[in-house]
């Protein structure tokens, strides 16, 4: 038996299309809807905050859609990412499991997020925008777009939630570096940042409150568009290239996966990775298909199937998604790139199908088997990415103790060197666990 730990691409094998599960969806998703008139949105209505080329790609019903070269030409600063396979992990756990994993955090913002922030910039470049304006959670997202607004001459705005703001000071400097303008969410910058100010001075802040600050940024300046990092249809399409490689490496491994795995908040590495699969699950075939969310914030487990809006202030479009709604603003779990409350609707729809599984964890046992994962493979994760580990880890128990083999493929989206912290926290025992609490 090899004992090859390692899989890699060459530049020839980067994936050259984008591939778009909407065209093999059994059922239509239901429509999104104008916020105002609540009738189903047209193309025309976004067209003030994005590109048109980004608003076909969120209706499209092409199969599979180019990768323009100039995309291409970024992508390959670090793609293809690598396909590891976790002995060292595996013998520690005596599992029959096969445990590989995906590792998007050799990008050089240290996360998957590239993928669609190169994509963006380069589309809305091309439109003659000037600046693009943003949120971020954690930073990861906000990191990446205001690299890609570097590469392509753009200048960039990020909302950071406050409490990751506070936590990870780190990720706001990598922004700074990179040219962005970051402002701490919810902020004086804006009339909706202005109004949650006003009601919780003290408030620790969420994605839906920097979404709300971020896209009345772009529609009230005419030189500026917005830019999501989760949730829209196109942002997940630019990161099937997650999906597409891990398919080819785990061909060179020889195996095929029994389980997929990715943490969830929005849906954007999550997608990545499991969209390819999820095609082949709408055909009668594939495997298993897990999304993992933090206990503090479980769309998906706790929340329900119904139109909210993206954000607080409710100017983006009513979406039908798993949502805790969009007034819930969650704990300040390190885990920040996960705290939205509702959830890409393309996945929702297909969850609802059942087609997608879900779990939720506490963040205690999450940083727990991220360490375990550090002290065998070596690589220190951030606390989003942990997720996965955590319920790869059980995967391969459950495996051991039936004893089954098991293939098991998750998707380590970032890693945890801005998060160093949150592990001193931890290892002092001050990191609390806290549970989802519906709002009156």
């Amino acid at each position: 038996m090899s004992e090859q730990c390692k899989f890699l691409l060459d530049d020839r094998q980067i994936p050259t299309v984008w591939t778009n599960i909407l065209p093999f969806l059994p059922e239509p998703m239901a429509p999104p809807l104008h916020p105002q008139t609540g009738a189903p949105l047209g193309p025309q209505d976004l067209a003030p905050i994005f590109p048109m080329e980004l608003i076909e790609q969120e209706f499209s019903p092409k199969a599979e859609i180019d990768i323009p070269g100039e995309i291409l030409d970024i992508y390959r600063l670090w793609r293809a990412t690598p396909l590891y396979r976790a002995r060292r992990l595996e013998k520690a756990l005596d599992t029959p499991a096969h445990i590989y994993y995906k590792y998007e955090g050799t990008s050089p913002a240290g996360s998957h997020k590239p993928n669609t922030a190169v994509a963006q910039a380069y589309y809305n470049k091309r439109a003659g925008v000037r600046r693009l304006a943003t949120e971020t959670g954690a930073g990861q997202w906000g990191s990446a777009l205001s690299l890609a607004c570097k590469l392509f001459g753009l200048e960039s705005t990020v909302y950071m939630v406050r409490v990751s703001y506070d936590q990870k000071p780190y990720r706001r400097m990598m922004m700074h570096a990179w040219g962005a303008e970051v402002f701490a969410s919810p902020s004086p910058q804006t009339n909706a940042g202005r109004a949650v100010l006003a009601a919780a001075p003290d408030s620790p802040g969420s994605l839906g409150i920097a979404i709300s600050e971020a896209v009345e940024d772009a529609a009230t300046h005419g030189d500026t568009n917005y830019s999501l990092g989760s949730v829209l249809n196109h942002v997940l399409l630019h990161q099937t290239v997650i999906g597409q490689e891990t398919r080819l490496q785990m061909r060179m491994a020889g195996e095929e996966p029994d389980v997929v795995i990715g943490c969830f908040g929005g849906g954007s590495n999550f997608g990545g990775l499991a969209l390819p699969y999820l095609q082949d699950r709408l055909a009668g075939k594939g495997p298993r298909i897990v999304a993992v969310e933090p206990a503090a914030c479980p769309s998906l487990t706790q929340g329900s199937f119904r139109y909210d809006y993206g954000d607080t202030a409710k100017l983006t479009p009513l979406v039908k998604m798993y949502t805790l709604g969009h007034d819930f603003v969650p704990p300040g779990i390190h885990a920040g790139g996960l705290r939205y409350h509702g959830a890409s609707p393309l996945l929702s729809h297909l969850a609802d199908m059942g087609h997608i599984e879900a779990r939720a964890y506490p963040q205690t046992p999450v940083f727990d088997a991220a360490l375990q994962f550090a002290a065998t493979e070596g690589i220190l994760a951030a606390p989003e990415a942990a997720h996965a580990i955590r319920a790869a880890i059980d995967e391969a128990v459950s495996a051991r103790e039936a004893g089954l083999s098991s293939t098991i493929v998750f998707c380590l989206s970032g890693h945890g060197h801005f998060d160093l912290s949150a592990y001193e926290q931890y290892r002092a025992g001050e990191l609390l666990d806290q549970s989802y609490k519906a709002t009156a």
